[in-house]
């Protein structure tokens, strides 16, 4: 007896009538009730929460924010709400109304936005009273247990955007007040630089004002010893006019008779240059005659002195000493050269003496004469000067008192000005320093000032919209989705489908045998007969697994990433899951069926279908390391979402040893049957 006429023989039972007929198709369609019926069900609920009722209250009386805004927060809450359809919204008119209609189930739930939403929400940008802005739900878990966690996602969603809007208008306007901190510290900063340079020129000119306050004080010093010099003169000055006065007065009295005594001298004198002037004529006479005298004399003497000459030179002609022509050239000679005349005599001297003196007398008393007439012309005005300067000396010997007293004064008040320019001088030595100080000061002020004024943000409207969005929201979350399930029913896919499988070929063990007694009583080799009891449950689950791939795919629009590769998997565990569920009922019996559904429990709660397996107790994670459910789901979410295949190989692999597992103990329930007891005749529990 071969395997496949083992496996024919109990497929043909199966089919041999109407009725099995019936009951192998119903047995197809198993998965098919429980799979795809559930998921289509439950394929896309969060598409159709417009169709659940929820009341809406808004009692918003809005506000006023500090800039003069007005907000109706709650208004615009509820019209976002209302718009996005995501529940079908039923304003209701008061609190009461809308809990009663959560009460009775009416409503799913209820929205509350009380009267101080808007107040509440502007009370940040006073800083003096800032609360949180409510937004109130009511729900009824006996409306739903899962409908209260979509709601507390939807607040959180509208809390979110609502925190984000009014944070964002809130950080603008703080932004925009730090632009402006930035611009008035600019201008301080400008300011103090301005005092800086102010104060600077202040300190430049306190330490010129203490250089002409030293000039000043040295000045009044050199005043003081000028003055005191002054004084002295002015004390001498008096002295000494006082003594003019008096000389001139003398020389006034003595001067009385000048004009008379110069008249008489100048007429003298008169009489005198002509008297001399007579003599000195009759004088000049004299010599002049006695001078002519004297030069014919001198010439009657020259000629007879020729004579001689000429006849001695006559002689030597004559004698032939001589020739005419040298005796001519000897006279021509002697008339080129005549003798010198010769000094007057003593007479005549005495006399040209005389008449030069006489001469010079004459000069001397025209002379004379002249200045006596002039002086004589001048005595009186000489005596009216005097007169005059006596005067003048009376009231410059008054006016040189008078200045005595007045410099003794301007003495006593250079002093006073020489200790208050000393004062003035340590003043403005002391401000010069306090100028420095403040100078300083001021320069470092406006350096501190223009430091924190770079240290204040001074953002742009731009900047300020993309911070304020930034603070009002500080964190965004880039989601990256390797793999994405496209809703969720796709999401519970792997699930179901592995689960469906599992459920259907433990109903297919219901109505096939796991080995047939023919086959035990039979000669054939015991895995033969494994294999060939097997072989039936896994011609049916394979037919349910692609009937159940068929359906999902094209039925429902699953689209899974890899189709084939989809199948391959439900196929291989239809074969694992039918290989282990023969197995455990060939070697148990009807309690094997028992064993069977508490595996199935097992892997519900440990295979990570619809949480992570991670979050079962510390148990249940051994359980899901040894089943086979949890490889199948996950390698399934791998080919439906198009993640990283290469867990695919490993989990077939699996399957092939769960399915061998099963075969094993198949086999084994062969050669343990194949010897018959009271039990196996008459069984304690037939199921």
């Amino acid at each position: 007896m071969t395997v496949l006429r083992l496996a024919r023989s109990e497929l043909k039972r199966m089919t041999g009538g109407l009725l099995p007929k019936l009951t192998i198709l119903a047995l197809i369609m198993v998965p098919l009730l429980y799979g795809a019926v559930y998921l289509y069900a439950n394929w896309d609920p969060y598409g159709k929460l417009n169709q659940i009722d929820a009341a809406l209250v808004v009692e918003d009386a809005g506000a006023t924010s500090a800039d003069g805004t007005r907000l109706e927060a709650g208004r615009k809450v509820a019209e976002s709400l209302v718009d996005g359809h995501v529940f079908n919204w039923q304003t209701v008119s008061g609190t009461e109304e809308a809990d009663q209609g959560v009460s009775t189930g009416k409503y799913a739930f209820a929205l509350k936005i009380p009267r101080d939403f808007s107040e509440n929400l502007v009370s940040p940008g006073s800083f003096d009273a800032a609360n949180q802005a409510m937004l109130n739900v009511t729900t009824n878990d006996a409306n739903n247990y899962l409908l209260s966690t979509i709601v507390d996602k939807l607040t959180t969603a509208v809390h979110t955007t609502v925190a984000t809007e009014v944070g964002e208008e809130t950080a603008n306007q703080l932004l925009t007040g730090f632009g402006t901190i930035h611009s008035q510290m600019l201008k301080a900063s400008d300011g103090a630089g301005e005092l800086a340079g102010g104060v600077a020129n202040l300190h430049d000119g306190t330490v010129t004002l203490h250089q002409g306050t030293g000039d000043l004080r040295n000045g009044a010093a050199e005043l003081y010893t000028g003055q005191l010099k002054l004084r002295d003169g002015a004390n001498a000055l008096s002295t000494g006019a006082a003594e003019l006065n008096g000389g001139l007065a003398q020389l006034k009295d003595k001067t009385a008779t000048l004009p008379a005594d110069s008249r008489a001298l100048a007429d003298g004198a008169a009489q005198v240059a002509a008297g001399n002037a007579a003599l000195n004529s009759k004088v000049q006479g004299l010599a002049g005659q006695l001078a002519a005298s004297e030069r014919a004399s001198a010439q009657a003497a020259a000629l007879a002195e020729r004579g001689r000459v000429a006849a001695s030179t006559s002689r030597l002609v004559a004698n032939g000493t001589i020739t005419p022509a040298q005796a001519e050239a000897v006279l021509a000679d002697f008339d080129a050269n005549p003798a010198p005349p010769a000094p007057p005599g003593p007479a005549a001297a005495s006399l040209q003496a005389a008449a030069a003196q006489t001469r010079q007398l004459a000069d001397g008393s025209a002379a004379v004469s002249a200045g006596a007439a002039k002086l004589a012309a001048a005595t009186p005005a000489l005596g009216g000067a005097i007169s005059q300067a006596s005067a003048g000396a009376g009231q410059l010997a008054g006016g040189a008192a008078t200045l005595a007293a007045g410099q003794q004064s301007a003495l006593d008040g250079a002093a006073k000005l020489s200790e208050g320019a000393q004062t003035l001088d340590d003043g403005a030595a002391r401000l010069e320093s306090g100028a420095a100080t403040a100078s300083e000061g001021a320069g470092t002020l406006a350096a501190e000032l223009a430091k924190g004024a770079g240290q204040v943000p001074n953002p742009d409207d731009s900047q300020k919209d993309s911070l304020a969005k930034v603070m009002a929201d500080p964190v965004a979350v880039s989601n990256v989705s390797q793999a994405k399930a496209g809703s969720y029913g796709a999401g519970l896919a792997p699930f179901f489908l592995t689960l469906a499988l599992w459920i259907g070929v433990f109903m297919l063990i219901q109505a096939m045998r796991p080995v047939t007694q023919r086959a035990l009583a039979s000669n054939a080799p015991a895995w033969k007969i494994a294999v060939g009891g097997w072989l039936p449950f896994l011609a049916v689950s394979a037919v349910q697994a692609s009937l159940l791939t068929l359906v999902v795919d094209v039925g429902l629009g699953l689209n899974p990433a890899h189709p084939w590769l989809m199948w391959f998997l439900m196929l291989a565990a239809a074969m694992a899951f039918s290989a282990i569920i023969q197995g455990v009922v060939a070697l148990l019996g009807s309690p094997g069926k028992l064993v069977v559904l508490i595996l199935l429990v097992l892997q519900l709660v440990s295979s990570g279908g619809t949480f992570p397996w991670q979050t079962t107790p510390q148990p249940l994670h051994v359980v899901h390391q040894l089943l086979p459910m949890g490889y199948v789901v996950n390698g399934m979410r791998h080919l439906i979402y198009g993640a990283d295949l290469a867990v695919i190989l490993p989990t077939m692999l699996g399957l092939l040893g769960y399915t061998l597992l099963g075969t094993a103990l198949s086999t084994l329930a062969v050669r343990k049957h194949k010897y018959w007891t009271l039990k196996t005749l008459k069984p304690e529990i037939a199921v």
